[in-house]
């Protein structure tokens, strides 16, 4: 497999994550659509990362549905989502309000780094701040009422799922991508959850 994309794209690290996690081999091109767009375009029409091209040559995009394939080509005793009822939706809704969480901060980077100074508008950029802290908020509570800082997994699994993944990855990517917004300091049980999932191969080995 070959995973086009820069690992500091939270959405190309939460596929490279999951690859790790997964077990599936893969070489990663680390590109990025702004700078090297014809690399990009002829594997994916919308030239955006992460693209996933399958060893059959078949191309997967987008994150979330590259990510419910990877579990569908997975054994059940490895799949990073639960396969149906309450456990289910309690693990697919953490892991949306994390992308969501991603999201925002994304465009609150792309606000000031796409726009020329005379177009930055800043109360959109403190809207989407504002909506990126309020997922981090509700995945600091999801640590807390979990009681996971320290071990276990965020949607009571037994084993670490996709929920842990995207939480970890929104929360780094925000510390890296917005510093100003001191999310170490406003969301300690995160802080604590995140910094234990960073510290395993399956995250450090594809650090931004």
């Amino acid at each position: 497999m070959k995973l086009i994309g820069l690992y500091r794209s939270p959405y190309v690290r939460r596929v490279a994550v999951s690859l790790n996690l997964l077990g599936f081999e893969y070489e990663n091109e680390a590109i990025t659509p702004f700078e090297n767009p014809e690399a990009v375009s002829p594997h994916n029409p919308l030239v955006r990362i992460p693209t996933l091209v399958l060893d059959d040559g078949e191309v997967l995009v987008e994150s979330y549905a590259i990510l419910d394939t990877l579990d569908d080509m997975s054994p059940a005793e490895k799949r990073l989502l639960p396969p149906s009822g309450d456990a289910r939706k309690h693990a697919l809704k953490l892991a949306a309000i994390a992308t969501g969480t991603m999201d925002k901060t994304v465009w609150a980077v792309y606000e000031g780094r796409f726009h020329p100074k005379e177009k930055y508008h800043k109360p959109w950029v403190e809207h989407n701040e504002a909506q990126a802290e309020g997922g981090l908020a509700y995945l600091n509570d999801a640590v807390l009422k979990a009681d996971v800082a320290e071990e276990g997994w965020l949607a009571d699994t037994d084993r670490i799922g996709q929920a842990d993944v995207s939480a970890t990855i929104a929360y780094s990517f925000a510390l890296m991508a917005r510093p100003k917004l001191g999310v170490a300091e406003k969301f300690p049980a995160l802080k604590a959850f995140a910094e234990r999932m960073e510290a395993t191969n399956a995250f450090s080995s594809v650090a931004p």
